[in-house]
């Protein structure tokens, strides 16, 4: 009856070793799995990031052309008002 109990222990122990590789295998594939996903993100984030500051530069350059656009605009205003005034 001792061999009993201790084969019934052993074979209670190499099932729950087997269980442990296998729950090994499922965390590994998960890791890798997830490993790829965030590869996978952190290359979309910087394609977006590039995308945005290609905008950015667009929209400044955009934005400084009004500006200046602006300003010549202002410019001749100026000018027309202190001539209309010099010349009264």
């Amino acid at each position: 009856m001792s061999d009993e109990p201790e084969s019934l222990i052993l074979q209670m122990l190499r099932q729950m070793r087997a269980e442990m590789g296998d729950m090994r295998t499922d965390i590994s594939e998960i890791r890798s799995s997830l490993s790829t996903k965030i590869d996978g993100l952190g290359a979309e984030l910087r394609s977006e990031m590039r995308s945005l500051g290609a905008d950015v530069a667009s929209d400044m350059i955009v934005n400084r052309k009004e500006v200046g656009d602006q300003i010549a605009g202002l410019r001749r205003a100026v000018m027309e008002y202190h001539t209309s005034v010099i010349c009264h």
